[in-house]
């Protein structure tokens, strides 16, 4: 037959919050409402393409970007349970993260496991203090999401590395400092995985050519990033030469196993059922839905914080991570179609808030299947996970 019928699913342990972790949510609620009252449902549903800097360095004084990072580096040293609690009360309320979002999800943990000492304390503290905003630099112009076709080349040279070469779907390098950049020092494209490292570059830097992409809801979260002759120093490449890797599929799985890979429609789901129950209204459909979006919704909060506990023990859920992803994208997306359904069949008129929400969500959805691995890399990972490939 061929393939294995009957294969092994990776086993996902149901995790509960610890008490301790868990006393941080009144507090966190607490400031978002505050900090979040004016703002309307049309612009919280941005989450976390919302950008705010300012927004950024508040929750960084209170202690709130880098609560796994070590004390020694300005972070808090809490657990990976801790963090999930910020983040699910900063995406419910829809809180604009995206300034620090990158660099505190993924930036830092990759420069604390990889990175050397200098580069630690140089840009780790930053990262805590909301001063440093980074860019991921991976997908390229005419290869998708086929990484290991990367062209953007770093060759030594007597100062570095001379960088040239072109990132696309970049988010907010436009308003980063730094990228971290997958790009080939050896061999060539068809060389595949072999040759690939990873460099920290300074956006500022000469030669850098930062492009934003505008979305059909009228906003600029990707850019394309253009590299001409930009000289890196030698301390740029980050980790081992020729690890860039295995090193970015670890970086993956921080980027794909968190909460807001099933949030990024939860502001419109909440505006419209705060609108449902004022009604009054118990239409079957409309109920069915609800029911429907809530069961969904918990299934997969248990298995995002199943993963959480993985990598919580220092443990690398690549496989896990990419099952929550493509599950959580697939929800994300139907969530505006669900509540248009509802709409049409209940008959109510919902409020002009509710509607702007709806329209921003519904432009936007489509591009929840591209940012962090589209669905079909993601489903070759999980069938070679699985086996069946």
């Amino acid at each position: 037959m061929g393939a294995n019928l009957n294969p092994v699913f990776p086993a996902l342990s149901l995790a509960s919050i610890p008490p301790e972790d868990e006393a941080l949510r009144a507090p966190v609620r607490a400031f978002l409402q505050d900090y979040l009252r004016e703002m309307s449902p049309d612009l919280r549903a941005r989450s976390w393409l919302g950008f705010d800097a300012a927004f950024s360095r508040a929750l960084a004084r209170q202690g709130w970007i880098g609560l796994t990072l070590p004390e020694e580096y300005g972070g808090a040293g809490r657990s990976g349970f801790a963090r999930f609690v910020l983040l699910e009360e900063l995406l419910t309320a829809g809180a604009p993260v995206t300034a620090h979002w990158i660099a505190d999800r993924q930036t830092a943990p990759l420069i604390l496991r990889f990175g050397s000492e200098a580069q630690r304390q140089m840009l780790i503290p930053k990262i805590v203090r909301g001063e440093a905003f980074v860019a991921i630099g991976m997908s390229e112009p005419d290869t998708g999401s086929d990484l290991a076709s990367v062209r953007t080349r770093a060759t030594r040279n007597n100062h570095g590395w001379l960088l040239n070469g072109r990132k696309v779907w970049t988010t907010n390098a436009h308003r980063s400092h730094y990228m971290i950049a997958l790009v080939r020092t050896s061999g060539t494209p068809e060389d595949r995985h072999k040759g690939l490292s990873q460099v920290l570059i300074d956006l500022s830097l000469p030669g850098v050519v930062v492009r934003p992409i505008q979305d059909i809801s009228g906003d600029a979260h990707f850019c394309e990033v253009l590299f001409e002759d930009v000289q890196l120093t030698e301390h740029a490449l980050v980790g081992n030469e020729g690890d860039g890797w295995k090193q970015v599929t670890a970086e993956l799985a921080f980027e794909r196993s968190g909460p807001e890979r099933i949030y990024s429609s939860i502001v419109l789901a909440q505006t419209w059922l705060d609108e449902f129950r004022a009604s009054g209204s118990l239409h079957p459909t409309a109920v069915a839905i609800a029911g429907r979006m809530a069961g969904r919704l918990a299934v997969l909060r248990s298995m995002s914080l199943a993963v959480a506990a993985k990598l919580d023990k220092g443990e690398r859920p690549d496989l896990e991570a990419a099952l929550v992803k493509d599950l959580g994208t697939e929800f994300e997306q139907r969530v505006p179609g669900w509540i248009g359904e509802a709409l049409d069949a209940a008959g109510t008129l919902p409020s002009a808030a509710l509607m702007r929400t709806l329209a921003y969500v519904m432009q936007l959805s489509p591009s929840y299947s591209l940012r962090g691995g589209t669905r079909e890399i993601l489903r070759g990972i999980i069938a070679r996970g699985l086996g069946l490939r």
